[in-house]
């Protein structure tokens, strides 16, 4: 396929306005957050990742307990956040086909050495904590929700984030809403929001260098993210390192593991607290996209749309589909990837198999997240992919799955 004269990002973003950059008069960053999610209070932090680690560090300064259990098929940030903090990750395998845990491998992961299980709200799907809750108490260990992929998702008309004993989420580029980069991080315990609070001043003082660069990034943000200008912030790296080979650099799961700490500065935090009165009708139209998009796709033979349980109404940044097998999903990125239409991969593998992540990870025998990361691809569920472009992502979809099924019988 002839790539697209603009571009569509492969994540639908809360589209940014230049009146945010202005000064604030009302309610804080923070105020937002936590009238929107229906707690008391909402820590800031400067990225999710530094959630994560403020998170752990603080339980950790309680327990003589090391070991931190995630999914085997993650954002690698985790791991490399669980290696900062000096504790020991332990992976826990996928249930067949799905994000959650495969909970017969949870209960045998979970001893007392557990400090931490943290379930994941992978690309705005709620996830199963309850199953997770339970296995977790039964061992004495916390529960860390990872939203950061999901804020605005709900289980029962609640926020994710909110059953365990804590929950992050990420104002990162690509999350909705954002301040480039940014985190929200809330507890259940007061005596807990207390003792996070202590541990962020420890380890994320003010870093003007940071702060400015951060900010120089946000109104880059605000200058390229849309379609004409998406081709050359976006499109060009991305198209490059696909030439080169290099699928994880062309999603970015090639993170450091230097993990910049520090404050959220004043105007960054205004800018956010800007945009929150758009985020709500901004994830409602992401939903009514959706629901019509995701009905075209599953008349696909051999595609799922990875979707919610009962009860569970999960955020839209783009939509995640399983294939019926790699081949599959390979041919339909051959075409695909890098063609202009927002379609392209969550994250390229397992948690053990990315070569720079073998000293902190190690060996694991993960079988279904394996199979996961290797059939599945996202579709942008941007307002900036119109109609038109879509079928043209479906009729792909169809040729491929055809040729498919005629190979394979």
């Amino acid at each position: 396929m002839a790539t697209n004269r603009t571009e569509v990002p492969p994540t639908a973003g809360l589209p940014p306005r230049w009146r945010d950059l202005l000064p604030r008069a009302g309610t804080s960053l923070a105020q937002e957050a936590a009238t929107f999610l229906g707690v008391e209070s909402v820590q800031l932090e400067c990225s999710g990742t530094a959630a994560l680690i403020v998170a752990l560090t603080t339980l950790n300064r309680t327990s003589g307990r090391r070991v931190v259990v995630v999914p085997a098929y993650t954002c690698p940030l985790v791991a490399l956040a669980v290696a900062h903090c000096g504790l020991q990750l332990r992976l826990c395998d996928l249930a067949p086909g799905g994000i959650d845990f495969d909970a017969g491998s949870l209960a045998r992961a979970c001893d007392r050495d557990v400090l931490a299980v943290v379930p994941t709200h992978l690309a705005g799907r709620v996830a199963d904590v309850a199953t997770t809750l339970a296995i977790a108490r039964a061992c004495g260990a916390f529960v860390i929700e990872d939203a950061a992929q999901a804020l605005g998702a709900c289980r029962d008309g609640r926020a994710v984030g909110l059953d365990g004993d804590l929950g992050f989420f990420s104002l990162a580029v690509g999350k909705g809403l954002t301040t480039f980069e940014g985190g929200l991080l809330v507890a259940r315990d007061v005596e807990l929001r207390r003792e996070l609070a202590r541990v962020s001043r420890d380890l994320a003082p003010r870093r003007l260098g940071w702060e400015l660069r951060r900010s120089i990034e946000l109104i880059g943000y605000h200058v390229f993210y849309r379609p004409s200008w998406l081709g050359l912030a976006y499109g060009a790296p991305l198209r490059r390192a696909l030439r080169e080979g290099d699928p994880v650099r062309a999603v970015g799961d090639d993170f450091s593991a230097r993990i910049p700490l520090h404050t959220l500065g004043r105007w960054r935090r205004a800018v956010g607290a800007n945009a929150f009165a758009r985020l709500p009708g901004f994830l409602a139209d992401c939903e009514r996209r959706a629901e019509h998009r995701r009905g075209m796709l599953a008349a696909i033979a051999g595609v799922e749309v990875i979707g919610d349980p009962p009860g569970g109404q999960g955020t839209w940044p783009f939509l995640l589909l399983r294939l019926r097998d790699e081949a599959q999903r390979d041919a339909a990125l051959a075409r695909l990837w890098g063609a202009g239409l927002g379609v392209s991969r969550l994250f390229i593998h397992a948690l053990p198999d990315y070569a720079y992540l073998s000293d902190v990870v190690g060996a694991w025998d993960v079988p279904n997240a394996r199979a996961f990361a290797a059939t599945t691809l996202t579709v942008s569920n941007s307002a900036w992919l119109d109609g038109a472009a879509f079928q043209a992502i479906c009729g792909i979809l169809q040729e491929v799955a055809a040729t498919s099924k005629t190979a394979g019988s």
